[in-house]
Parts: C-alpha cells; structure tokens; sequence
C-alpha cells in the first residue's frame, strides 16, 4: 500500500487561490481532525486540560512515566509495590522506611511480607557486622535468587507460558483488578522486558497498556497526569503526527466520506444548508463537502458552518476557531460557494440551543464524527449531557443527523472486561498500522505514543468525569437516538461505492459491512468504526 502524506502545515496568506483544486491539495492545506485522539480528563478545576504527551529525547522515545532503555520499554514503578489501602496511592520509597504500618493484602499463598522482613534483618546484620557503608550484597544475592525461583514457580502454577505477552498482560490486568499485589510483584517486571515501542504489534501495544496499568496502580484521575516526565510535542508536531495517521489508515476518511455522502444526499434539493459541527478541529471534514456542492447542477447552495470547539484543539491547530473559519472561506471563495462561518469556542457539554444560531429557512444539518463517546451519559453525571444533546438536536428538526464511532464498547464494563476490549480493539489497530509504516520508524513511534497511547492509557487508568474515553457500541448509540426520537437514514449505495473505492488503494484486510443501511469499517474479522445517520 503506497503512502502518501502532506506534512506542511505552515499558515499561508492565500490558501486556495485557484478557481478549483483536487481534494488532496486541498487536504494538504486542511490537517487531519482526529477527533478521537487528543482528550483527557478534567484538571483539578473543572477545566478541560489534556496533557498526556510524550516527546523525543535524544533520538529515544517515551510516553508517560517511562523510557527505553537498551531498546526495551521501561517502566518506572518500585519493587515490591506497597499502597495504602486508605487511598490507594503508592507509598514513596521515604515512607515504605518510615513507621507506617499500611501494606499490601496478603494472601494464604503470599510470603513476600516475610521475605521482606527477612531482607531486612540481613541488611540490620550486615551493617552491624561490616559498617552502613559496606557495599557487599550477598543477602541481595541471596533473596533475588529466591524471587527467581518463586516467580518460576508461580508462572507454572497460573499456567503462563513465560513468552505469551497476552497472556502475560491479561494476568496483569486481572491480577489489578483483584487488586493482588504479589501477583503483581511477578507480572510487571516481566512485562518491561517483554514490550517494546519499536517491537511488534502487540509488543508496541503492551507498552502503552503497561503504563495504564501502572498509572491505575499509581493513583487515580487527573493525578496520573501531573506525574508525567514527557512534555507534549509542539502543536505543529501534533499535526504532523495526526496527518501521518489520517494518511496511512483509512479510519478517519472512511468516517468523514461517509458523513459528507449522507449530508449531499439530504441536502441535494435545498438552497440555504447549514451545518453545526460537534468539535470542528481543523475543519478538514468539509473540504470534500464544499467542492462536491460546488459541482452540484444547478449551482451550490449557500453554507453556513457552525464549528464548536474547545480549548485543545485551539492547541493543536496553533490558534483559535478564527483560523478554521479563514480557511475555509477561501476555499469556498475559491469554488465560488457563498459561505459564512460561526465560531463557538466551548465544549460540546456546555452548547445550549441559544450557542448555534438556527435561522427559519436553513436546511439544518448536525454532524457527531468521532465526538459523542467524549460527552459524559447518564453513568458518570445525573444531567446525562450525551442524551442531552441528542434531544436538544431532535428540537431543532434537522434535515439530518451523522454519528461516526468507534465500535467498542468500554463506557460503562468494569476494569477488566474493559481491559480486554481495549486490548482486542487496539491490538487490530496496531496491526493495521504495520502494514505500513516500519517498526524502527520514529514517526511511527511518535504516531502512536501521541495520537493512541493516551486514549489506551485513559481507558486503563481513569474511573469517573476523569475516563474521557467511553465509546458505546452501535447497538446502544441505535437505542440512545431511538429514545430521542431518531429514525434511521440508510446510507445510500452511492456512498458504498465511493469508500469501497477508497479502500482499493489500502491494505486487502481492511473489511467493509453495510448493515441496514450502516456501515462498519473492520481489520479482518474486528469491526473497529460504525458510521449511521438519522434524522
């Protein structure tokens, strides 16, 4: 599969000073909006901050609480792990010296009390013995060795074979959700040095899900955060790394075409459209959809947007909703489109019917592309915002309405059915990324630290408004837009036709489904993007 991508994202005086363009150089000039990628929970003060991101150091690459080092993923985390069970935080190492008596759950089976008592007292003995500067370690020797062989032991008694990094990772991820800490004195030192970011598919992937796990050990919400090492990258960076991803999967273009083909089909007879856009981004969705009603017989309509957006994005695009709003004014100059754009610079939680400025006359359209799984329902906050605006948007009486997802479902499951989701779900997405970018790539390193690892990360660790990620399989998004009042409207096989065309230029195991009138993008057998409309 050839790649093809456009990494200039500087700001230009005239972008479209052409009377038409293809929509790849007009794409150039629009980065990718990867809606899915760049949320993260609320700061201390109720505000929408994200700020898991890592950055290049040096040639190496970290995410999180992390590094590399000798080409394996490595963890920061203290052995053994000692939390109070108050508050579930690690104690520090000053504090595991201290007095404190809080520790881990011992089981029937676990001696690491024991053995850290016995460590101890050897220490005491030796420093009576040979002085506290001695550096003669034979009691470390000694009570490493007899780790080895417990967790040689115990890997046979759990029935894990000592390579199976899956398996590894799901004993991991039980072993947290039992909250059994001996277990996990064994699990985690033998993950970091099995993932790798550089590695194959599922070892790039055990090295995000690593860190999620430890983060969830660690403490709890917006805390895993502040504890980060890595700085996130410059907004120009960020962009470059959403339109490698844009470029290489065909995700977002399959839920932006599929959009536009439904929102052509139902506006196709009306003169004055108007399109409010749930978290806008850059506005590169509407590129394709401004040309193609340009080209409509009969003259293109008048289009007026309306982009909602938050902080964020105002970040990674390097500036406000002002400059989604130029942009496309010149392209639409440029296709001879008349075009109005309003700005409304708040999060989708906050947008009342006041925000969007329905005028009588418009043929209204509401478009939900990788965006409603980010709005809190109805089991992290009684005012329910996700069903919220669903009936706020069946008020208005649009013409229709898009929702692009991804197809997952990990809102409301508990940790570990979550876990196992996550690690399905991305371990196909991981797959479908190496088909085409190297594994030694440093773009593709930084692709899926900057662009995936948070979203894992954030499924993994947070519970409550701090879990920002909580997609909902199409099953319950059909019965959410029932209950506001929705029907269906089927897709038409003119759009079939276009996204199928798309994917001849991708790799053969990419999968298209439709579903009474709803399509679903797959990798091999696992279906990984729902898009739908309803009106």
């Amino acid at each position: 599969m050839p790649k093809q991508r456009n990494y200039s994202h500087k700001t230009q005086t005239s972008f479209y000073n052409q009377n038409s363009m293809s929509v790849r150089e007009a794409e150039s000039h629009f980065p990718l909006q990867n809606r899915q990628s760049f949320d993260c929970p609320s700061s201390d003060d109720g505000s929408q901050k994200r700020d898991i991101h890592s950055q290049t150091v040096n040639g190496q690459f970290c995410t999180l609480d992390s590094s590399i080092s000798n080409g394996f993923y490595s963890t920061t985390l203290k052995s053994p792990l000692n939390f109070s069970p108050a508050s579930g935080s690690p104690l520090s190492q000053q504090d595991g010296q201290s007095d404190n008596t809080y520790g881990s759950p011992v089981s029937a089976s676990c001696i690491t009390e024991d053995l850290n008592d016995l460590k101890l007292k050897l220490r005491e003995l030796e420093s009576a013995m040979l002085g506290p500067d001695s550096d003669i370690n034979s009691s470390d020797s000694s009570f490493t060795g007899h780790l080895s062989l417990e967790a040689s032991q115990w890997r046979q008694t759990i029935g894990i074979n000592r390579g199976d990094l899956k398996q590894i990772l799901i004993a991991c991820a039980g072993a947290v959700a039992e909250n059994d800490m001996c277990a996990l004195d064994w699990l985690i030192p033998e993950l970091k040095q099995m993932v790798s970011v550089s590695g194959e598919p599922i070892q790039r992937l055990g090295a995000y899900i690593l860190e999620g796990l430890v983060a969830r050990l660690g403490s709890s919400g917006s805390s895993i955060y502040k504890a980060l090492k890595c700085k996130e990258p410059t907004s120009s960076d960020l962009l470059s790394y959403m339109n490698i991803l844009y470029e290489v999967c065909p995700y977002f273009k399959f839920g932006y075409m599929s959009a536009n083909g439904a929102i052509a089909e139902a506006v196709k007879g009306d003169n004055m459209v108007h399109i409010i856009d749930f978290q806008i981004a850059q506005g590169s969705q509407w590129v394709t959809l401004i040309q193609a009603l340009a080209a409509r017989p009969g003259g293109p309509p008048c289009i007026r947007i309306t982009g909602i957006d938050d902080s964020f994005s105002s970040y990674v695009r390097g500036g406000g909703l002002h400059l989604v709003g130029q942009r496309l004014s010149w392209l639409a100059e440029s296709c001879n489109v008349p075009f109005e754009f309003h700005a409304v610079a708040m999060s989708s939680c906050d947008v009342e019917r006041e925000h969007l400025g329905v005028r009588h006359g418009e043929a209204l359209v509401v478009n939900f592309t990788f965006q409603l799984h980010h709005i809190p329902d109805e089991s992290v906050s009684t005012v329910n915002h996700r069903d919220r605006l669903l009936r706020m948007t069946k008020s208005l009486s649009p013409k229709v309405v898009t929702l692009v997802e991804l197809e997952s479902n990990t809102n409301t499951a508990p940790f570990f059915p979550r876990f196992l989701e996550t690690l399905d779900y991305y371990t196909a997405i991981f797959q479908s990324i190496d088909v085409i970018l190297p594994r030694e790539d440093k773009e593709r390193i930084s692709v899926e630290q900057h662009c995936l690892a948070r979203d894992i990360v954030n499924i993994i660790a947070c519970e409550g408004p701090e879990r920002v990620e909580r997609h909902e399989l199409f099953g319950k998004w059909k019965a959410r837009f029932t209950m506001a009042g929705f029907r269906p409207y089927p897709l038409s096989p003119t759009v079939n036709a276009t996204i199928k065309a798309l994917l001849e230029s991708y790799c053969e195991n990419y999968r298209l489904e439709e579903r009474d009138g709803v399509l679903y993008l797959g990798w091999m057998n696992r279906p990984l993007v729902v898009s739908c409309a309803w009106k």
